[in-house]
């Protein structure tokens, strides 16, 4: 028997999506800000040639630089006002976060509710600007010592003025994109932040697919290996659709308690727990703590020093240590995550408070080990599903000399981001249904 919320789900149509206008309010904001964003990753950073920047990135785009690029929309290859894209606000957040897990004071503010969450979202915007600033400036310092095929440097004018301004640009391009990020958050559908990525990478997908097509026709990859590159980013998006619904039940029961002449209570519910609590959080993490430092070096790489041209060479795509460094921070932030987003002792205690307890587990303590003892098994699971998935089609790609946007880490962001934005916009509209139905039954009261 299905319930009303299914019934309700089923009985969804374009109908109802029509006269949901508070929801259409909030997509057409979030189309706006995305346009705006896609707009400005075609406004040039003033001094590049572009033509020898182009030049340049060619020679380096199937490296880490190629993945930064695709994480920043093309914004990089470009050199524009947003090349640095919301990377300085993940790696923000991502080193608040650990100073929260590791700092009593900070730890403190955050138990602190909204106030304290204020706080720590603005110091996580201070760090941004830091963040963004020291980034800005190598990337304008590595930029005067790049050079073209034939010696003519990236850089029209270099020196301190183009400096400054190329740290200006950078830095005010990443913290309006941050501020964009939070206003679509706020006012839109969806996260924000994920969806900026999510269109950068699904904005160069049909330039990736015609480059791929085009090695097929030149003859550098064979019709079998498209094929098969069609079929493995198909069997990833369903094997991810798949993990990413997947859930275990843990039965929750409730006592039955008499109130009256009329008894209460005694019926069982579950608490589902996520094979994959942390999302596509570890991914983007890992990605940008791991290309933080490799910009600069890639940047640097070709008249830089020597070391510097050594560690690009052991970080390219496909590289042993590249690869042992992605998986060992996806592992890392995949239980570092799911216990900032879970947590087994306020879930036992909440269930305790209600009335609830586990069958065969005693409320409180014991309740909230056997939670932690299920949650770390679930996340183990899912920390080797994301790491299968980040890496197994980045090692036959690489092979390959194939777009980045056929990998697992740019699927999975988009899988995910995709099934999270159609489930904020379907529970819209099942919101929007259930006051229709409210404000139906309050008529019909009326005229009875």
């Amino acid at each position: 028997m299905a319930s009303a919320a299914e019934q309700l789900a089923a009985n969804l149509n374009f109908g109802a999506f029509a006269k949901a206008t508070e929801l259409k309010k909030r997509l057409w904001f979030t189309l706006g800000a995305l346009v705006i964003y896609r707009l400005g990753t075609y406004i040039p950073v003033p001094g590049i040639d572009p033509v020898i920047l182009d030049q340049i990135f060619q020679q380096q785009s199937q490296g880490m630089l190629g993945m930064f690029d695709m994480f920043a929309g093309g914004s990089l290859g470009r050199m524009t006002i947003f090349a640095l894209s919301i990377m300085p606000y993940i790696s923000a957040a991502i080193i608040m976060q650990l100073l929260t897990a590791v700092s009593p004071s900070l730890e403190q503010l955050k138990k602190e509710g909204e106030s304290g969450r204020k706080k720590i979202n603005q110091y996580t915007r201070y760090g941004t600007v830091v963040l963004a600033a020291v980034q800005a400036y190598g990337i304008s310092v590595g930029l005067e010592g790049m050079q073209g095929p034939g010696g003519a440097s990236a850089v029209i004018d270099p020196g301190y003025f183009f400096r400054f301004t190329t740290l200006i640009t950078l830095t005010g391009g990443t913290i309006f994109l941050m501020w964009l990020g939070e206003q679509i958050t706020q006012r839109g559908v969806g996260n924000g932040i994920s969806l900026i990525i999510f269109s950068g990478i699904v904005a160069n997908l049909p330039s990736a697919v015609a480059s791929t097509l085009e090695l097929g026709r030149t003859g550098a990859l064979s019709a079998g290996v498209i094929m098969f590159i069609i079929v493995m980013s198909v069997a990833v998006i369903a094997f991810i659709v798949f993990v990413e619904r997947a859930q275990r039940r843990l039965v929750v029961q409730y006592p039955k308690r008499q109130v009256g002449n009329k008894m209460f209570g005694g019926e069982h519910s579950h608490l589902p727990i996520k094979l994959n609590s942390s999302g596509v959080i570890p991914l983007i993490f890992a990605s940008s703590l791991l290309l933080m430092p490799l910009t600069l070096a890639g940047f640097s790489g070709a008249g830089g020093p020597d070391w510097l041209t050594s560690v690009t060479a052991l970080l390219g795509r496909g590289q042993p240590l590249y690869l042992a460094i992605y998986v060992s921070l996806i592992v890392f932030f995949a239980f570092f995550y799911t216990s900032i987003v879970f947590n087994p002792e306020d879930t036992a205690e909440n269930l305790k408070k209600n009335g609830g307890f586990i069958p065969g587990i005693r409320p409180g303590r014991n309740t909230a080990n056997y939670i932690h003892y299920i949650l770390m098994r679930l996340t183990t699971v899912g920390a080797i599903y994301l790491a299968l998935v980040a890496i197994l089609p980045e090692i036959l790609i690489s092979q390959y000399n194939v777009p980045f946007y056929f990998g697992g880490t740019s699927l999975l962001i988009v899988v995910s981001v995709t099934m999270d934005t159609v489930a904020q916009i379907h529970s819209h509209l099942l919101a929007h249904q259930y006051e229709g139905l409210i404000k139906k039954a309050k008529l019909k009261g009326r005229r009875g």
